[in-house]
């Protein structure tokens, strides 16, 4: 009876895994748009930009003055995201990088894009739960944490 014990808890975990992992779907509307700015946030609570109203207390996040040049920057960007083991980079151009970051326990994914744009000469960042309403602030927590980590300010 012990077998059938370990292979029914076995057998329960794989289906709590499965139910609870909650990676959605990968946007395909990413990027840098026509207007030069990022995908405006939604409605949610869910989601942090530079490019927000910063009358917005709840979107918005200030941009970072770039230290650096773009290549550089870009660099440094992709350092700090290497030490972060739930990132993924899913693409990067020679000014933008957009990765995923997996929470470890459910499975929830969020997309975080960065654009490093020359015009402004500010690195510009949006962070938005892929799935669910709140976030409990960890897009915003993660953004601010990424500063910190490349140490420009």
């Amino acid at each position: 009876m012990k077998n059938f014990d370990l292979v029914f808890t076995l057998s329960s975990l794989l289906v709590f895994v499965s139910l609870f992992n909650c990676t959605g779907t990968r946007p395909d509307d990413l990027g840098i748009r026509e207007n030069g700015e990022l995908k405006p946030c939604p409605p949610s609570p869910n989601c942090v930009s530079s490019f927000c109203d910063s009358s917005d207390e709840e979107h918005y996040i200030k941009a970072l003055d770039l230290k650096k040049s773009i290549p550089d920057s870009i660099a440094d960007l992709k350092s700090v995201l290497a030490k972060h083991e739930n990132a993924v980079i899913i693409k990067e151009t020679d000014n933008y990088i957009y990765a995923e970051f997996k929470s470890k326990l459910m499975g929830f994914v969020d997309d975080v894009e960065f654009y490093l744009d020359a015009k402004s000469n500010k690195l510009h960042y949006r962070s938005a739960s892929r799935l669910g309403r709140s976030d409990l602030g960890v897009n915003r927590k993660r953004i601010n944490q990424i500063i910190l980590e490349l140490g420009w300010n």
